[in-house]
Order: C-alpha cells, then sequence, then structure tokens
C-alpha cells in the first residue's frame, strides 16, 4: 500500500446523495475519516469551507494557516494534509468534473477562474460579513442531505453552483488578472501543460501549439503569471517530482525517467537549483 494514497469519493460517500458527491461537516467529515489528516490526494475536486478553529493546510507543498473565513479548493491530484486545532468546525464537499460537468451542461467545472493549477492559489478568505452571508448556503446543502425531499440532488447541485458563483465574483474582485484578454491563452496554455510536460519541455513547442509567438506566449506568461512560459513549465516539473518524491517506492532515477529526463545527474541539477535540495534530501526531509 502507497503511503499517500489517491483516495476516491466512494471512501467517503456512505450517505451522500450520489456517487460523485460528498458533502459533510467539517467536524463528522474528521470523526468519521480520521485518516485525512496524513497527506494524500483525491480523484474528485474538494472544497472546504472553515468556520471556527485554527492550524496549517498544506497543499502541494504550500503551507496555509487556518482561520475562520478560509475557503480552499482544490483540483483532481493536488496533495494536501491537514494540522487542525481540536474546536475546528466547518464544511467538505468532494464532486467529480464528469457529474457537474453532466448536469449543467452549458458550463464546465473548468469555467471558473479559481480552479487553476498553473495561475492561482488553492485559498481564499471570506471576511465576517461574506463568510456570514455564504454559510446558509453551506447549512442549506447539509439539511439537504439529511432529508428525502423530491429534486434533492438538483438543489443541492445548484446550491454548490451558488456557491462557486460567489467564490468566483470575489476572486474577479480580488485577482484582476482573471478578467485580462490574455486570460484565454493562459487557459489553453495551462490544459497543454497538463497534457504534455513530462514529455515536451520547451517553450516554442506550447507557443506553436496555440498558434502564437514565443514572444507573444512570453509576453502574455510575464504578464499574467509574472514568470517567463520556460519558468512555469519547470514550475510544473518540480511539483510532480516532489509529488512522486513523496511515494517512497519509485527510485529518484524511475521519477526522472518518468518524467522524460534519461540524464538522471541533469534531473538532480534541475531539482536542486529550483528547491535548494537534491531529491534525496527532500524526501528525507519530508518524510
Amino acid at each position: 500500500m502507497k503511503k499517500y494514497p489517491i483516495y476516491d469519493i466512494q471512501r467517503f460517500n456512505c450517505n451522500s446523495v450520489n456517487s460523485d458527491l460528498y458533502i459533510n461537516t467539517f467536524k463528522n467529515h474528521l470523526i468519521d475519516h480520521s485518516f485525512v489528516e496524513e497527506p494524500h490526494r483525491h480523484n474528485s475536486y474538494v472544497l472546504v469551507f472553515f468556520t471556527k478553529g485554527s492550524g496549517t493546510h498544506e497543499i502541494d507543498f504550500d503551507v496555509f494557516a487556518i482561520h475562520p473565513g478560509n475557503m480552499f479548493f482544490l483540483q483532481p491530484g493536488q496533495m494536501h494534509h491537514w494540522n487542525l486545532s481540536d474546536d475546528v468546525e466547518g464544511f467538505v464537499i468532494f464532486y467529480s468534473q464528469e457529474m457537474y460537468n453532466l448536469y449543467f451542461r452549458q458550463k464546465t467545472i473548468g469555467d471558473y477562474p479559481f480552479y487553476s493549477s498553473v495561475t492561482n492559489k488553492p485559498e481564499m478568505v471570506f471576511d465576517l460579513a461574506e463568510s456570514k452571508a455564504i454559510l446558509p448556503y453551506f447549512n442549506t446543502m447539509i439539511a439537504e442531505t439529511k432529508e428525502n425531499q423530491m429534486l434533492k440532488l438538483d438543489k443541492i447541485m445548484n446550491l454548490l453552483d451558488i456557491i462557486h458563483i460567489e467564490i468566483a465574483r470575489k476572486y474577479s474582485e480580488t485577482f484582476l488578472h482573471e478578467v485580462h484578454s490574455y486570460n484565454v491563452k493562459i487557459k489553453s496554455f495551462e490544459v497543454l501543460l497538463e497534457k504534455n510536460f513530462r514529455v515536451e519541455k520547451t517553450a516554442s513547442f506550447y507557443a506553436s501549439q496555440l498558434h502564437i509567438t514565443l514572444k507573444h506566449l512570453n509576453r502574455i506568461s510575464n504578464e499574467i503569471l509574472k514568470k517567463t512560459t520556460t519558468e512555469v513549465i519547470t514550475d510544473r516539473i518540480i511539483l510532480e517530482a516532489k509529488r512522486m518524491l513523496m511515494d517512497k517506492k519509485m527510485t529518484v532515477n524511475e521519477i526522472a525517467t518518468e518524467l522524460g529526463y534519461d540524464d538522471y545527474s541533469y534531473f538532480t541539477r534541475l531539482f536542486k537549483k529550483h528547491t535548494t535540495m537534491t531529491p534525496t534530501a527532500f524526501r528525507v526531509f519530508k518524510k
């Protein structure tokens, strides 16, 4: 068994209305599933809202402080774990991309700007007034899961979408780059990168696939992400290397090969340049 597993929704949804949907209060979630405090991944989207308590939440090796009003949104495959106070309260929702996209049809979960592995942090903080405004949607979702009313799933899905709309509105106010005209190209770049980063490392490849010049892609990347295209590509590779290093069954050489590097020494130098540690040292440090 791997030490850092990937959990599917079926692991949690014994009392859920749908096999692709799980909703719970955070307190009950921890009581029923204490193992989630260890590092793990999900094959679904994850939305968490904290209303009480403190602690830390580590997501893909970035650590966030937990306070009332914290909202976290994770994409499938992101590694995370918690370190929580005993009085923590809030809500947790898991849902699959397939279910969400099939239900709404005219839009997809990817249309929401805060779900983006390249451009965005997986956290947003709602102030007291904003938290009070959005809290009833979560409470109503919990109430719906406990009843057997007609159109139960329809109401839950629409409440979930309302929450997404509220997050998107706050996100667009907080991060102005999301309404920038370059955003469409950045999103297309992200999709290409996710599909190809293991085999395609050059910025010119992505520029050609996007039918723009490399100079223009660098201009977009610098303006929106404050990084060159090459830096964005390398950051994605390093993130995946870190994730894979958490699996002790894989050797560093196997990880290098999996990420498209036949030269083990080059991969080690690249990793150290961007993390200040060798892959082996990182693995020991995160043990």
